[in-house]
């Protein structure tokens, strides 16, 4: 009976042992924005929008200089002008500033629109890529890098830009 009970609970023992060993899940991880910097899609992208940038603030340069070129204009003048006058050309400094402030803000959402747009298939990619990946190392789950505060596990990034060719 002693020895029915021992090899019962090593049987017990077993099976338990193996039933863990199965339930754990195969984890990697990989950090996403280095895969992304790395694409030359990424790379052109950013060039683009640092295009569209550098030409939206050649035009807001442009608009402030107009701006103070007429301010000084109107301060010169001011003397030789009636009250009316000179309320009217406030006002219409008013409006230029008001304008270039909208301009300035219609050309952030203008770039933060353009690089949603530009990025959004990179980062289809990218995920498309991480996907074909853990499934094929068998992997159950994948942690971003930048996340995480511990990394012991298998980094990815490699076998990653492999599957996208960079």
């Amino acid at each position: 009976m002693k020895q029915f009970k021992t090899l019962l609970l090593a049987t017990v023992l077993c099976i338990a042992t193996v039933s863990f060993t199965q339930a754990q899940s195969k984890v990697a991880h990989i950090n996403t924005q280095e895969l992304i910097a790395a694409m030359p899609a990424a790379k052109k992208a950013q060039a683009d929008i640092e295009a569209l940038g550098k030409t939206y603030q050649t035009d807001i340069e442009a608009s402030i200089t107009e701006y103070q070129n007429t301010v000084k204009q109107y301060d010169a003048e001011a003397s030789t002008k009636t009250a009316e006058e000179n309320q009217k050309r406030m006002v219409e400094l008013q409006e230029k500033q008001q304008r270039i402030q909208q301009f300035r803000a219609d050309a952030q959402k203008d770039l933060a629109a353009k690089e949603a747009e530009l990025f959004k298939p990179i980062q289809e990619a990218a995920m498309n890529a991480i996907n074909e990946v853990a499934k094929a190392k068998g992997y159950e789950y994948v942690l971003d890098r930048a996340t995480l505060i511990v990394a012991n596990g298998t980094d990815i990034l490699a076998d990653v830009k492999a599957q996208l060719g960079i």
